[in-house]
């Protein structure tokens, strides 16, 4: 079995403009390596020929931006018209592909950050992967402190108030993220192990 289950190759695709969401995307980098992944954080702000060609490598790509007025920053804008060198080339396609995004309100149109990464992976022709979560705290038995607090399904969310600094990102959303990357990570052993399978007949 270990000959068809090779070890993933994750990369963290994201920009992060005040720390927050580096807290984030560490914590999706965690829950991947804990699921036996090999994981490269890119910030895509600083993004070099090295880093680029680490993203084509790798099998799977998260991407992760705060939310700036109802969608992703500016520099992940840059960074997403930057792929179409790879939308070209076909460099990306079936790669495994999901996302994450912080803000400061509870909702901040997220969603719409969320939908961006989702229509990004779609262009390139990649697969994503849903955050596979119930939402948490949502009743009166639930608590702030639930998986999946904020109650979004394409991929991780968080929350963090505007006047703290990144030390104050919420415990459950770290745990989220860290889920996320699991998820992912063990999603795309499947899919290697498949196509590994079908090489092999």
């Amino acid at each position: 079995m270990s000959d068809i289950t090779p070890t993933p190759v994750v990369s963290v695709a994201y920009h992060s403009g005040y720390g927050h969401t580096a807290v984030v995307a560490e914590a999706v980098r965690a829950g991947a390596a804990d699921a036996g992944a090999t994981v490269h954080l890119v910030k895509v702000d600083e993004i070099d020929d090295a880093q680029w060609a680490l993203l084509d490598a790798s099998d799977a790509i998260i991407f992760g931006s705060p939310t700036y007025m109802g969608t992703a920053s500016g520099a992940f804008h840059v960074f997403a018209e930057a792929t179409s060198k790879r939308w070209f080339g076909d460099v990306w396609q079936d790669k495994v592909a999901a996302g994450f995004t912080n803000s400061g309100s509870k909702s901040g149109d997220k969603m719409h950050t969320l939908q961006f990464f989702q229509t990004l992976a779609a262009q390139h022709a990649m697969s994503w992967v849903n955050l596979g979560l119930k939402p948490g705290w949502n009743s009166t038995t639930g608590s702030e402190y639930d998986l999946n607090r904020l109650g979004f399904f394409s991929g991780a969310a968080a929350q963090t108030n505007a006047d703290q600094g990144p030390e104050a990102v919420h415990k459950s959303d770290i745990a989220t993220a860290e889920h996320l990357g699991r998820r992912v990570a063990e999603h795309t052993r499947v899919v290697l192990a498949g196509r590994a399978a079908l090489a092999a007949r």
